[in-house]
């Protein structure tokens, strides 16, 4: 039975439109996030991208596997926990405590020299991890190898209403030069579809994005155990509430590959 704190938790992070999100136990969230909270973009991309059962999906960037044990719970798929900055023992540890071993290998690897077969992968899914590595020109057409003909992309980024040409005058206090790696939904869809080697779906930026992730960052500023991530999190918070919804939104791509698989 749960506490009146994590009632009260549970209260705070349960989207009405993300059902399958809300049934994850908001502790575990917190202390296993690297950013925004995963699960909500991931709940809304899955339900556009037609998985199923069996498929094997890389989830490229996991951070500590939580949105590898989402897919492997809600879709039935095999997942491949890809990550380059957590050990794959200590993703080990919470994808079996998670009930997922038997579904979820977890890899420690570098998103520009995957050690896959081309074709290996039914899809590819990237949630707060893919502008890291992504922006590079080469880079979409060179994942794409990695997915079978008529297999899925689907990813999730923080991203920009408009380019960023100079740091906007009412973020200077808050501006990070990671902010750099942000970008539109147009940029981003040109940057995947000018490859010809994948069909953009659909692509949208959710219209509560922004307030989502400000909320999330509230709740981990006053719930999460680490005080370091509590005091990135009231910062990221400052930020969102300052900008308002004028730059930062969330970017969502789906795509189909389009070309066979192959050198």
């Amino acid at each position: 039975m749960e506490n009146g704190d994590g009632k009260r938790l549970r209260e705070r992070l349960t989207i009405p439109h993300l059902p399958r999100s809300a049934a994850y136990d908001p502790r575990w969230m917190i202390e296993d996030v690297m950013g925004p909270n995963p699960l909500w973009p991931l709940e809304e991309l899955i339900g556009r991208m037609g998985l199923r059962p069996g498929m094997r999906v890389l989830d490229l960037g996991c951070g500590k596997a939580m949105t590898s044990v989402f897919l492997a719970r809600e879709c039935g798929v095999q997942v491949w926990a890809a990550d380059l900055w957590i050990d794959p023992t200590d993703d080990l540890r919470r994808i079996a405590e998670a009930g997922c071993a038997d579904r979820v290998v977890p890899l420690r690897v570098q998103a520009r020299e995957l050690p896959f077969a081309h074709g290996y992968f039914d899809a590819v899914v990237s949630v707060d991890a893919y502008h890291y590595f992504g922006t590079d020109d080469f880079y979409p057409g060179c994942l794409a190898d990695f997915i079978r003909p008529g297999g899925m992309l689907g990813v999730t980024v923080p991203g920009v209403r408009a380019e960023i040409e100079r740091v906007p005058g009412h973020l200077r206090p808050w501006w990070q030069w990671e902010f750099m790696s942000l970008h539109t939904l147009a940029w981003w869809r040109r940057h995947w579809e000018l490859t010809g080697k994948v069909r953009v779906l659909e692509a949208w930026e959710p219209e509560e994005g922004w307030r989502l992730w400000r909320t999330w960052c509230e709740v981990c500023a006053e719930a999460a155990a680490d005080e370091t991530v509590r005091e990135a999190s009231r910062r990221e918070a400052e930020t969102l509430e300052a900008d308002a919804g004028r730059t930062f939104t969330f970017v969502h791509l789906v795509a189909e590959t389009t070309a066979p698989a192959g050198p």
